[in-house]
């Protein structure tokens, strides 16, 4: 054979074996973990978060006894720090997912659940989609008994086969089988039915493959309805176990991961029309990714563990992009021991202030009066920032069911920046210094905390922020619905209960439409300006208002539905702050009109 022939040949083989490796690793890798194409299929419209779960959430996860929940939630209500949902960690039950509470650690869980709901709180609780076969650290470690039950009646995938996973030995329950969800549910029934608000539900599902030979991993097995692949199951999961939650609460949530490991899951892990709220998954105490940590000797030693805050922000806003609505991570970081540095909490927080979901919990001191004065001060102010901005997410998250944006939309210019909703700029403080440089869009742009500071974009600005103060800057024209009931953050007081705030920064013609978090319906307020005059007008649902408005001079009339309102007794204009307030406990037709020519 010539030369040109051998060439010829190889080539052929080459090519040959490009084909054949390109096969193997679409139906090895691609297909199983990814779907096709790339998992876009997949995917619905992301759900309506009810507004509770938009509110702040509290767990630890060092003690994991109902009296250490009892003595958190008593010391954030004494030092004025809002929770509205308190989420109970593994290890809660007698053995992993028997749903069965552990009483040494949780004495009477009816009347505990009771308790805390009767106080307002919302109660979520953690669970895998695991049948465990040993367990290292419940109460009933062997559990061969009730492992081998579930195997024999043909309740687990892969014919039972064994998984190993950090919470033990076990299989997966078979979503796909009337008998498996029959008894599966029947378990989950008995906290249920005690009237828990929802599920943590970690991780566990990726790790649903067969093993050839006893050690490879192959991402396709057998259920009751035929083979199934990773991918699959881990849909199955997100959605049986979001919808039969629907079936006992109309108001019940899931907790589950959205995007953070590009190589094997590029779309996100869970299917986003089963995703009403999501987390990035555990990062560490530490500002950074790697060894170059302020607290090295507290790093997770576990490969892929030691990620930071920087990386938590860059998964939120690529979770957010590729469409889950509600995002969030722990506060402080999960992993890394008891020590958080106290300047990485504050900005975790005050970043947390403007994702969907705020979650202060994790490993750590989370008392937050057994931390420092500052750290307590300004975690109380976010929180409280947080909650007042409920009315304003839950509005963006209606509209996202509906086929509009999710509530955080990365930016292409500035380092992490993003939108918080349509009228909030973020521009994300990432590592330990109060220098930050923030890129501004077209626009008027006002800083949250010194609103008279005005940028006009596009421009860039770098500049100091206390440790009090985040890089958030509000739009000139926004209309933003407020629950406000502290003093804390200047939208308002005590006062202010009972009524939606209104913050208005009046710029040309503007419209906005609160859904309001009763259900009662959507009020919209559109603001125009004239020459010498604001007009305002409330359409839809009537509720009792307050009306914060950035105005440069004094009105000199203010008035309702054709009516003057009286000022000191209606309206009150604050000279220093140049804002004009007015409170309104019910109207007719909702028309304002305010002159100060």
């Amino acid at each position: 054979m010539t030369l040109r022939g051998c060439l010829a040949r190889g080539v052929k083989v080459l090519a040959a074996g490009l084909v054949l490796l390109a096969v193997l690793v679409y139906f090895y890798f691609v297909l199983p973990f990814w779907g096709i194409p790339f998992n876009a299929q997949r995917h619905g419209r992301p759900p309506i978060t009810p507004p509770w779960a938009l509110e702040c959430w509290l767990w630890e996860d060092d003690v994991n006894t109902g009296a250490f929940v009892a003595e958190l939630l008593e010391g954030y209500a004494k030092h004025d720090i809002p929770v509205r949902t308190i989420l109970i960690d593994s290890p809660w039950s007698t053995r992993y997912n028997d749903f069965t509470f552990d009483e040494e650690r949780y004495p009477q869980p009816k009347e505990f659940i009771r308790g805390l709901k009767d106080k307002g709180y919302r109660v979520v609780l953690w669970m895998t989609s695991m049948v465990n076969r040993t367990n290292p650290d419940t109460s009933i470690r062997d559990a061969s008994d009730w492992f081998e039950e579930a195997r024999k009646n043909g309740f687990l995938v892969a014919d039972g086969a064994i998984m190993r996973w950090w919470k033990g030995r076990g299989g997966c329950i078979d979503y796909t089988n009337p008998a498996a969800m029959a008894w599966w549910r029947g378990m989950q029934d008995q906290v249920l039915d005690l009237g828990i608000d929802g599920w943590k539900l970690d991780g566990a599902d990726t790790l649903c493959f067969t093993l050839l030979f006893g050690k490879i991993p192959f991402p396709y097995f057998k259920t009751h309805r035929g083979y199934m692949t990773t991918r699959g199951y881990m849909d199955h999961y997100a959605r049986e176990e979001y919808r039969y939650g629907l079936t006992k609460n109309p108001e019940f949530v899931t907790l589950i991961r959205a995007y953070d490991t590009p190589y094997a899951h590029p779309e996100g892990f869970a299917p986003i029309d089963a995703a009403p709220v999501t987390w990035i998954g555990d990062r560490t105490h530490t500002w950074k990714e790697g060894t170059d940590s302020v607290n090295e000797k507290d790093l997770m030693t576990k490969k892929g563990a030691n990620r930071g805050f920087e990386a938590a922000i860059r998964d939120i806003l690529l979770s957010s992009k590729r469409g889950y609505c509600v995002v969030g991570d722990d506060i402080g970081g999960y992993h890394g021991g008891s020590y958080i540095p106290p300047r990485l909490y504050m900005r975790w927080a005050q970043f947390a202030c403007f994702n969907g979901l705020f979650l202060n919990g994790g490993h750590g001191e989370r008392r937050m009066w057994m931390r420092t004065p500052e750290e307590l001060d300004v975690v109380r102010k976010y929180s409280w920032l947080h909650t007042e901005l409920v009315p304003y997410m839950y509005s963006h998250v209606v509209r996202c069911h509906e086929g509009g944006k999710p509530l955080q939309r990365p930016l292409d210019k500035g380092k992490y920046h993003f939108m918080f909703g349509d009228d909030f700029l973020i521009a994300p403080i990432y590592r330990d210094s109060r220098t930050n440089t923030v890129e501004f869009p077209k626009g008027r742009w006002r800083y949250l905390f010194n609103e008279a500071e005005v940028i006009e974009g596009p421009a860039t600005v770098t500049r100091d922020f206390p440790l009090t103060e985040y890089p958030a800057y509000i739009r000139d024209g926004a209309i933003i619905p407020l629950n406000v009931c502290r003093a804390y953050t200047g939208f308002g007081d005590e006062q202010s209960q009972g009524y939606v705030t209104w913050a208005i920064y009046p710029n040309g013609a503007n419209v906005f439409t609160c859904h309001n978090t009763d259900k009662s319906g959507a009020t919209t307020v559109r603001v125009a300006e004239k020459t010498g005059s604001l007009d305002i007008s409330f359409d839809g649902v009537q509720k009792p208002h307050i009306l914060r408005i950035l105005m440069p001079e004094a009105p000199k009339t203010v008035q309702l539905d054709g009516k003057d309102l009286a000022e000191t007794t209606d309206w009150r204009y604050d000279e220093t702050n140049r804002r004009l307030w007015i409170k309104t406990a019910s109207y007719t037709a909702g028309q304002y009109r305010i002159a100060w020519k």
